[in-house]
């Protein structure tokens, strides 16, 4: 069943962003539970299809994907090298860093301030981040990138708390995936 918010789907999707479960947005939300449906989710896999456009369901988000050519690939390792070190700063900032988790940038900041470790992460994130900024600008970089690409949302624009939305399974997904076997990881290439 084609339903009368396909186009709105279609257009928050096609930007590479994710309608999640836990999104504050009322809108997103409506938007989610009709995709929840399972007829409704079959119906506009198929009509998405038709235009090359794949409809996916992850662990409560849905996004598009797209079937892509092998010269693409060295850009995609490229982008999950940078999300794979962007989930290594922020579980070493707080392991519990997951769905629903909250936090602010002076919260990074602070814990920066203590831990030589994540200093050392973030020095490691230049090409997100620049390199001759403060720390703080740093951060505010790496939050807008994550905001961009709809992982986190901010949820109070007065204390600047920001949420984790569902969509972060997405990149524990992609780190889960990879698979190193037990007789090549300590392997040295020659």
């Amino acid at each position: 069943m084609i339903t009368k918010y396909t186009s709105e789907i279609f257009d928050v999707l096609r930007k590479g962003q994710f309608i999640c479960s836990n999104s504050p947005d009322l809108h997103i939300q409506t938007l989610y539970k009709i995709l929840e449906e399972e007829n409704t989710f079959n119906e506009l896999h198929e009509y998405f299809y038709q235009i090359n456009y794949i409809l996916e369901h992850g662990n409560e988000y849905f996004y598009f994907s797209r079937e892509e050519k092998n010269v693409d690939l060295d850009r995609k390792i490229e982008k999950t090298f940078a999300w794979i070190d962007l989930l290594d700063f922020f579980k070493t900032f707080d392991s519990s860093f997951d769905v629903g988790y909250r936090f602010s940038p002076a919260d990074v900041v602070n814990q920066l301030k203590n831990n030589a470790d994540l200093t050392s992460k973030l020095e490691g994130l230049k090409k997100i981040t620049g390199s001759k900024i403060s720390h703080a600008d740093k951060i505010k970089r790496i939050i807008e990138k994550l905001e961009k690409e709809n992982f986190i949302t901010l949820e109070d624009e007065i204390s600047e708390t920001y949420k984790v939305l569902t969509s972060f399974h997405y990149l524990k997904d992609m780190v889960t995936a990879i698979n190193i076997p037990e007789d090549v990881e300590n392997e040295i290439p020659e």
